[in-house]
């Protein structure tokens, strides 16, 4: 039992390098800003169009700079999720022959 716990945690450590490894984006006006971030939630890059910035006031900026990352971490959030969905069953079908299944 001990071993399944130790594969688990090591299967755990695995998934969370992969989501580093995985981009993620939140975009608002046509890409006028667009956020780049991690699967882990990490931003990792934040682009203003050059146009848009010049002709866009602080309060817009700053209203769609967060509406950008919060498109951009839900993004992260449903990868994440799928990723550990996919290890639970990964790891569940392991179990199986401790039930007897």
């Amino acid at each position: 039992m001990f071993d399944k716990l130790m594969a688990a945690q090591q299967k755990a450590d695995e998934i969370k390098k992969r989501l580093d490894t995985i981009s993620v984006y939140g975009e608002v006006e046509g890409g006028a800003i667009r956020i780049t971030a991690t699967a882990n939630k990490a931003i990792t890059a934040i682009e203003i169009n050059e146009d848009f910035f010049k002709q866009a006031d602080r309060e817009e900026i700053e209203e769609l700079l967060l509406t950008a990352v919060n498109k951009a971490l839900a993004q992260a959030d449903q990868v994440s999720a799928t990723e550990m969905q996919s290890a639970t069953k990964d790891m569940l079908g392991g179990l199986g022959g401790l039930f007897g299944q």
